[in-house]
């Protein structure tokens, strides 16, 4: 993990950099473990982990006023200056606007701002702290820092409800310590903290004026190569030297069983659209996108492409066939990994603690296995699908604008798929209720199916499609949590409720929207931890702010066309001189995903319930032990459940152990016992604890 943390204190100390940091204990300096200190007291700031030297960048306008920037950016240092400058005066929008993927930090006297990004792949934390404000760009730190319990509401929201702003506020698993949503940043002067947005808010009264389909694809087209092309502008990094040859292996061999990336660019190529797009992307800007001359295969100008073949389940041979077919350009060198039955999902449960809980938890070593062989610089598609595709709430969008014509090419796209003449109507009345339902009567609506346990969704692509035309649905995972935890969460809707008499200032589709890309984005900084191989770095420009606001500007009518995702794609590359793709490239394709967890479910069912013999989340009283049991079952039985709920179940009980399982914190200067959760888990509900026993599994 790489994180940045500082503090913002009331009072100023007159103490130099060498010396920055609180006085801990016995005279200890209170300061992260294995930090570099950007810049000291009164309010220090570190930058903590395995950060490349071209990562951070630190630019004075004088001793008062300055600016570090953590990440890829690719602004210059002159352009650094001047945004430190604006800055000064109040304007932010403008320290997210540079290409890349980064975190920035501005210190104007003692007024500290840090900017948060748009899909929430770099959140911002804050927690009080000695009277004033600590930040960081990671929860577990604050949560040492203060010595923080659990937020068991937040983990029952996030089970309940993980799509509703209002269920999970902005609180984390840690109590006390709060996330700066998508969009704003944390601005503090002498210890108070201050949240501000930096993105304008359309008006929900005058309709948007119409957009140019032509450039808007343009400008996603441009902010995609400028994402790319910064991120090949940056130095090169050649991992850990090889320790020395192995008897019976290659270099690749070698590096692979060490877990070395190789050196270089990379990328995914899975057959789709948006891990194409970047690897064709990367290939043929100028430059040279692959391997470094002199190491792995010596070809200085291709880059490393990665194809992942599940031996164990099929599905997936037209999008390797079109992975072979894409991987046949001269500029692409093609690596296909392979996986057996101990690559499924739940095969491999061990792994690192994450900042946060996350689904992909239960898949991080089966990502672990692909990402191994690839490069020190990795691209990947994910966001693609999030950032590009149209929600279904989008179509009360076209309503509210006035705009029904639009509605006619994905409703007729669900009526084949479905093959009953009800399909219109049935679509064209949930969408026309959902555009004149206050966003209050959705959360309240949520509320009520919470407390009466009504989880029956209609099944299919029309089913899905109708379930997603609301302002809020219950999580996946919320049939199988205990009624006093679904009163909570019922008890957090109606209180957000009263507080959303004006609603989000968003349409419903769009609203949605961004809500499933911050999701979206926080499971991926858990997989990048889970999955992390040293000294590698993944990409995912699709998810840089710039990428995601000129996808936010692509018009409804055109979002909204089945295989919208892939012809914009192709426009990008077509505008990039990449014409020659493979035949039924851009065909989604998701059942190859639901086969390997149903198998992998299957095949590990007897070790996850064991996982949920005595399960730390029946202590907490958001299970009871057996119904889990039960589901794990079920499920493994080929009963249709939701096999995401189970997911999300396994990889929060995955999530909690490993956080008691810990030894030490983040700081010097505290005791062993100053850490979070110090006490552990108390059971909460007594009439539970007997769920939770070995004599009562069912």
């Amino acid at each position: 993990m790489r994180w940045l943390v500082g503090w913002s204190s009331t009072a100023a100390r007159a103490l130099g950099a060498e010396t920055a940091g609180a006085t801990g204990y016995d005279g200890e300096t209170l300061r992260p473990v294995g930090s570099h200190l950007l810049w000291g007291d009164p309010d220090p700031l570190w930058a903590v982990g395995d950060w490349r030297p071209d990562e951070v960048r630190v630019v004075h306008a004088d001793a008062q006023n300055r600016i570090a920037v953590l990440g890829i950016c690719g602004a210059s240092d002159e352009e650094l200056r001047r945004g430190l400058f604006t800055a000064r005066g109040g304007a932010l929008r403008h320290l997210t606007a540079w290409p890349g993927s980064y975190t920035a930090v501005v210190q104007a006297g003692r007024r500290i701002t840090v900017c948060g990004d748009l899909a929430g792949a770099r959140p911002v934390f804050h927690a009080p702290w000695e009277g004033g404000t600590a930040y960081a760009t990671a929860a577990l730190p604050l949560a040492d820092l203060t010595e923080a319990n659990l937020d068991f509401g937040h983990l029952a929201a996030l089970l309940a409800a993980p799509e509703v702003p209002a269920a999970l506020r902005d609180t984390t698993p840690y109590e006390g310590v709060r996330r700066v949503a998508p969009g704003h940043a944390l601005v503090l002067r002498a210890g108070a903290r201050e949240i501000a947005g930096y993105e304008p808010v359309a008006s929900l009264a005058v309709a948007a004026p119409p957009a140019d389909p032509d450039r808007a694809v343009d400008a996603v087209r441009d902010a995609l190569v400028e994402a790319v092309r910064v991120r090949l502008a940056a130095p090169r990094h050649v991992p850990g030297l090889d320790p020395g040859p192995v008897p019976g292996m290659g270099p690749a061999e070698r590096r692979a069983a060490r877990g070395m990336p190789v050196p270089g660019i990379g990328a995914d190529l899975s057959g789709g659209p948006a891990s194409g797009t970047l690897a064709l992307l990367a290939a043929g800007l100028p430059g040279r996108p692959g391997t470094l001359l002199g190491h792995g295969t010596g070809a200085g100008e291709r880059l490393l492409a990665v194809t992942f073949n599940d031996l164990a389940v099929g599905g997936r041979e037209a999008e390797l066939e079109r992975a072979g077919a894409l991987a046949a350009n001269p500029r692409l060198h093609h690596v296909v990994v392979t996986g057996a039955e101990d690559t499924l999902p739940y095969a491999d449960l061990d792994g690192p603690l994450t900042d946060e809980p996350g689904p992909s938890l239960v898949t991080a070593a089966r990502h672990r296995i692909r990402l191994a062989a690839g490069s020190a610089d990795h691209f990947t598609g994910h966001g693609a699908r999030q950032v590009l595709d149209a929600h279904p709430a989008r179509l009360a969008d076209l309503l509210l604008d006035r705009q029904r014509r639009h509605l006619v090419r994905p409703v007729a796209a669900l009526t084949r798929a479905d093959g009953s003449v009800l399909v219109p109507a049935r679509v064209y009345g949930a969408a026309r209720r959902l555009s004149r339902t206050p966003y209050r009567t959705g959360l309240e609506a949520l509320a009520e199916r919470l407390m009466r346990r009504r989880f029956d969704e209609p099944k299919g692509a029309v089913g899905a499609s109708l379930a997603a035309l609301t302002w809020a649905r219950p999580g996946p995972a919320a049939r199988w949590l205990t009624g006093e935890a679904l009163a909570e969460v019922s008890v957090l809707l109606q209180t957000g409720a009263d507080r959303a008499a004006g609603g989000p200032g968003q349409r419903p589709g769009e609203f949605r929207a961004r809500t499933v890309l911050a999701r979206h984005a926080a499971d991926l900084r858990v997989l990048e931890q889970a999955a992390e191989v040293r000294s590698q770095r993944l990409h995912a420009p699709f998810l840089d702010n710039q990428v995601v606001r000129a996808c936010r500007d692509l018009p409804e009518a055109l979002r909204v066309k089945p295989g919208a995702r892939a012809a914009v794609l192709r426009t990008v590359l077509e505008g990039a001189g990449v014409t020659d793709l493979p035949p039924g490239w851009g065909t989604p394709s998701h059942a190859s995903s639901a086969a390997a967890a149903r198998t992998g479910l299957r095949l590990a069912a007897d070790s996850l319930v064991d996982l949920f013999d005595t399960p730390l989340l029946a202590d907490a009283g958001l299970v009871e032990a057996r119904v889990v049991r039960k589901a794990l079952r079920e499920a493994a039985a080929g009963e249709p459940l939701p096999l995401d709920g189970l997911a999300d179940l396994v990889s929060l009980e995955l999530w909690l152990r490993r956080l008691l399982a810990r030894r030490g914190t983040c700081w010097t200067g505290t005791p062993a016992r100053a850490r979070a959760v110090p006490a552990g888990i108390a059971p909460q509900r007594g009439a539970l604890r007997a769920g939770a026993t070995p004599s009562n599994r069912s």
